[in-house]
């Protein structure tokens, strides 16, 4: 029993300043603009008439956003939704509102009731399950936004190591001189280059940038780093690593790379231009 009513206790305090705020704000409505004729004329006695209002709208509103739920030892909101969609809550508290307004407006406050009069108070009450509509939306939006930055982050932590992992991984470069055959991690390739019948690689060692010639034709590479999908072609005498490029150059109607920490321009041809915007 303890714990039900501790649950309610901690429901009351989480809505506690949104239901105050909307009644609050009523109780400011009717008091500067005065749309209900009171009679009575004492300040004392019309402040508390109209606090009367505001204090209805919060009973409604903690009546059927927290006490039905908790009557019905509702305390997942997915439950909740399905037993009390959103709009019957609105609805509920829109006419139990109204009700509540007329008849306290009528009984408490000695107005006579018009037509007029009760549109202005079913006015009032119908702004209440509007402005919680729009709270819960932006709630619920905020919520799911949250989610999708957690869900993202996490798609991202998958992606860096992915990419931390292959660029372990080491590949080996053949050469028509079986003497010539060596291998590097592909995260050290920085790009490759068509030599005549050769073909030169540029690669990092520690802090300082190597090349090795390797009796081979650029084709033959580029299909062998096919599956790695760190290298892509730039130009038809050329294969960069994505992770080495710094950026994307243009003069006139030339392009060409410009690779990190090194002096050499990388040229870039307009066939395979789209496919290094799409990594840069």
């Amino acid at each position: 029993m303890n714990k039900k009513i501790d649950q309610l206790v901690q429901e009351l305090k989480d809505e506690f300043r949104l239901l105050l705020t909307i009644s609050f704000s009523v109780f400011l409505f009717v008091l500067f603009f005065q749309p209900f004729p009171f009679e009575v004329t004492d300040l004392n006695n019309n402040l508390l008439i109209v606090a009367g209002l505001g204090a209805i709208v919060f009973f409604f509103m903690a009546l059927v956003r927290i006490v039905i739920p908790w009557i019905f030892e509702i305390n997942d909101q997915e439950k909740r939704e399905r037993l009390f969609p959103s709009y019957f809550n609105g609805f509920m508290i829109f006419v139990l509102s109204s009700l509540a307004f007329i008849f306290y407006i009528r009984y408490v406050g000695g107005v006579s009731i018009t037509f007029y009069i009760t549109f202005k108070a079913i006015f009032m009450c119908l702004a209440v399950p509007v402005i919680l509509g729009l709270h819960d939306s932006y709630r619920e939006m905020r919520d799911h936004n949250a989610v999708l930055i957690s869900e993202r982050k996490e798609v991202q932590k998958q992606i860096e190591k992915y990419e931390e992992d292959t660029l372990n991984k080491s590949i080996g470069f053949a050469s028509e001189n079986v003497s010539e055959n060596f291998s590097l991690l592909i995260g050290e390739v920085a790009f490759i280059k068509s030599a005549d019948n050769y073909v030169e690689i540029v690669y990092k060692e520690g802090e300082a940038f190597r090349k090795k010639l390797i009796r081979n034709t650029l084709k033959n590479i580029e299909s062998q780093l096919k599956q790695y999908t760190n290298f892509i072609r730039c130009h038809r005498i050329c294969i960069v690593n994505v992770h080495y490029i710094e950026k994307l150059n243009r003069n006139s109607n030339n392009y060409w790379l410009t690779i990190k920490d090194y002096d050499e321009q990388i040229p870039v041809s307009r066939q395979y231009l789209l496919k290094v915007k799409d990594v840069v």
